[in-house]
């Protein structure tokens, strides 16, 4: 008995065909994102989120105020430690709260200043929050490249596997 090692290349879906003797078995393969953030096309607060070709938001707008702006929910993909990393928009901040199955926030949020963080226990969803951080918010047309990924190191940016989530408020 010999042991078999696939390590996939890109996200993708393909099948792996393994014949011993006369026996044959098709296997499915699916290699996912490391980047394990859903989000799609949102609009409410005066910001507007759509999603680029390769993935990335691009936010337009004026946010109606401070600490406004856009929101995603999913369930949680992971447990143990997880990473956040990105690019910004002056003027606006991300963070990923750990909400339990009733919808309340597990311990501290995450923000790239505190990007490093274990996912609290009984965690069933994530909240994906862009908002401003200006007492008076200024116009905005800029791309951001965010990405969660399990473990301590930050790896090149990542599509999303899920980028048709429907944002709200």
């Amino acid at each position: 008995m010999g042991a078999l090692s696939i390590t996939g290349i890109k996200p993708g879906s393909t099948s792996l065909k393994l014949t011993a003797g006369k026996i044959t078995k098709t296997v499915p393969i699916t290699v996912l994102s490391r980047n394990l953030l859903s989000y799609g096309p949102a609009e409410g607060n005066g910001l507007t989120a759509t999603v680029n070709t390769d993935g990335s938001l691009h936010v337009t707008g004026t946010a109606t105020g401070q600490w406004c702006g856009l929101s995603w929910t999913f369930p949680c993909p992971v447990q143990g430690t997880v990473k956040l990393s990105g690019t910004s928009i002056a003027g606006l901040s991300f963070n990923i709260k750990c909400l339990d199955a009733k919808g309340q926030q597990l311990g501290d949020q995450m923000n790239l200043g505190n990007s490093v963080m274990a996912i609290p226990a009984g965690t069933v969803s994530l909240f994906l929050n862009v908002i401003s951080t200006e007492a008076t918010p200024t116009a905005k047309d800029s791309d951001i490249r965010i990405q969660l990924e399990s473990g301590t190191t930050a790896h090149d940016w990542m599509r999303p596997d899920n980028t048709s989530l429907k944002g709200g408020v």
